[in-house]
């Protein structure tokens, strides 16, 4: 895409009341996006075509039988995890408790939770995605802090 044009955008994006645009030409795309607190436009090229990445191994935590591998990582002996289900991070980014640094956790531990409450947030490309309780139960420990860089698949909270 011509770099006249991705201009024109911005100014286009500047002098409306959009918050963001997308405009693809075959197979290139680019998207623009108004910052919340600065007032200026980012241009940033959007992938074309969305390739899921493959899958990884569970964690590098020593593993007992093939069953606990099967289960995706129920507690055993020999891991610091107390037994329950282990709520993983569903893609890199990084991990607030909060929805904002001067409001209260979304959960504690000790706190009953039910399957569809928010347990925390992953910011990733700029987008704060929630991060769900699939099952009901007690949050029985919190394994990352806020602010903290996360990985695909670590283990970020286990409810009981």
């Amino acid at each position: 895409m011509d770099l006249r044009k991705i201009k024109k955008l911005i100014d286009l994006l500047e002098e409306s009341n959009l918050a963001e645009i997308e405009i693809k030409e075959g197979e290139e795309s680019v998207r623009l996006a108004r910052a919340p607190k600065g007032g200026y436009a980012v241009a940033a090229p959007a992938p074309a075509v969305y390739a899921p990445a493959p899958e990884r191994p569970a964690a590098p935590m020593p593993m007992h039988s093939p069953t606990e591998a099967a289960t995706g990582g129920s507690a055993k002996a020999g891991s610091d995890l107390p037994d329950g289900h282990v709520v993983r991070a569903p893609m890199v980014g990084t991990f607030y408790a909060s929805p904002a640094p001067d409001k209260p956790s979304f959960v504690s531990v000790g706190q009953s939770i039910k399957a569809g409450d928010t347990l925390g947030i992953i910011e990733a490309m700029k987008m704060f995605n929630p991060i769900e309780a699939d099952v009901s139960g007690t949050v029985l420990k919190i394994l990352a802090e806020s602010g903290q860089p996360i990985e695909f698949d670590q283990p970020l909270f286990v409810i009981g």
